[in-house]
């Protein structure tokens, strides 16, 4: 029996490529978290500066308590706003995993059944119950890839693409 190097370089490829684009989206998920972490850091930042220069003018109290009190507001709101992006980033970075996650599966299926199918083809036909016991294996196979093809279809079900709030006015604004 000969082994078809071009069949394993192929399944080696298209793993690869799955992995460089799951490596992306990390990627490009960071990427999009630590923005948001930045910008909020810098947001703060200038909204506090603002504040204890406008705190440090007040001589009556209740303004002070007032001017405090917005500044904690504002900066709970960013705070809470972020986090809602991050969250949605987060949902929808799950949501492609298990859809690479479905196609590899898919992928995975019919590529072993094809092989089993091409091992059974390439065996001399005089080993006595091989060709039974390979059937219950390609049963037993194809019967777990439906499984997590299921459980994957679930989780991509519960997975759900919320549309992207609209940013308060001002509330970006240091």
């Amino acid at each position: 029996m000969t082994i078809n190097t071009e069949k394993f370089s192929e399944l080696h490829r298209r793993n690869m490529e799955t992995a460089m684009r799951l490596a992306q989206l990390s990627v490009d998920n960071s990427q999009r978290v630590m923005a948001l972490q930045a910008a909020l850091a810098k947001s703060l930042y200038a909204a506090s500066v603002k504040s204890a220069k406008a705190q440090a003018k007040v001589k009556n109290p209740q303004e002070l308590l007032r001017l405090q009190t917005d500044y904690t507001r504002e900066s709970l709101q960013r705070v809470v706003d972020v986090a809602k992006q991050v969250a949605e980033i987060g949902n929808a970075a799950r949501s492609d995993f298990s859809q690479l996650l479905a196609e590899q599966l898919v992928s995975g299926k019919e590529e072993l059944t094809n092989s089993l199918q091409s091992f059974m083809a390439s065996l001399p036909s005089r080993i006595p119950n091989l060709s039974t016991a390979i059937d219950q294996a390609m049963t037993a196979a194809n019967a777990a890839f439906e499984q997590v093809g299921k459980v994957s279809a679930a989780a991509m079900g519960s997975v759900k693409k919320k549309p992207k709030s609209k940013p308060r006015s001002g509330s970006n604004k240091a």
